[in-house]
């Protein structure tokens, strides 16, 4: 099986924007593991603004493009050092590919992009994939990387996308205000009903929210790729997910 996998800042790093050591190391575990078993595994990782706010010591995530591009230009240091020297523990491989909107824009630059993607795959490397946020503008800024890791499954005709989020799933409403919120386990249709569930914004440090989730799934559905989200604060529950196991909320048009 072909698997992307959106790991998001708040997965990722404590609220203090600094690495949240014992989470990534076991989500590093889990899928070295995943890949010895056979699957092909490509992360889309976000944290680089985020773990930059942490390094440079600021209080909260920046506003300014400038200060936000400096961040992300100190963090994305940081956090593909610890990718490559965890990985490389369990004797894998990783690569970094920084994009922007003008990258999957135009259609040569995107072919590219997959090109490059499939052969990295070829030679048995675990992509890592960010949104270049040291040059990204309004203009060509892709957004949030649930959006991107929706691209990068279409782009590679992945099977499966996981959202590893800082929410189980998708609720009947928002379960941080109502204690009475189901989650609903499988979705399998994208109709306004679905979209009304879709509020709020994400984490403090994070860019994303259920909004920006639902868009990713309806790409999914588009590109007949099966997307689950679930908690990052359990990285075990991956191996579930590659089985067909019901975790989180999954988006399938499979009945």
């Amino acid at each position: 099986m072909r698997v992307v996998i959106k790991i998001g800042t708040s997965t990722l790093a404590h609220s203090t924007g600094h690495l949240n050591i014992k989470r990534v190391e076991e989500i590093c575990k889990v899928i070295s593991d995943i890949k010895n078993a056979g699957h092909q595994v490509i992360m889309v990782s976000s944290g680089a603004i985020g773990m930059g706010v942490g390094k440079l010591g600021l209080k909260q995530k920046p506003t300014d493009i400038p200060t936000k591009q400096a961040a992300a230009a100190v963090g994305q240091c940081e956090l593909m050092y610890i990718y490559d020297k965890l990985f490389s523990e369990y004797n894998h491989t990783v690569a970094q590919l920084l994009i922007t909107g003008a990258d999957i824009e135009n259609e040569e630059r995107h072919s590219n992009f997959s090109n490059t993607l499939n052969r990295l795959l070829e030679l048995q490397v675990i992509p890592v994939i960010n949104e270049n946020d040291t040059v990204a503008t309004e203009e060509i800024v892709i957004g949030d990387n649930d959006t991107l890791a929706a691209i990068v499954a279409k782009s590679v005709k992945a099977q499966l996308l996981i959202l590893l989020s800082d929410i189980d799933g998708l609720y009947t409403s928002d379960p941080h205000k109502n204690k009475d919120a189901k989650l609903i386990p499988v979705v399998n249709e994208i109709n306004e009903s679905i979209v009304s569930l879709a509020g709020g914004i994400g984490s403090r440090l994070g860019t994303g929210g259920m909004q920006t989730k639902i868009r990713a799934a309806q790409m999914c559905f588009e590109a007949d790729c099966d997307m689950v989200i679930t908690n990052g604060n359990r990285p075990m529950d991956i191996y579930d997910i590659i089985d067909g196991k019901s975790v989180g909320t999954k988006f399938t048009e499979k009945i």
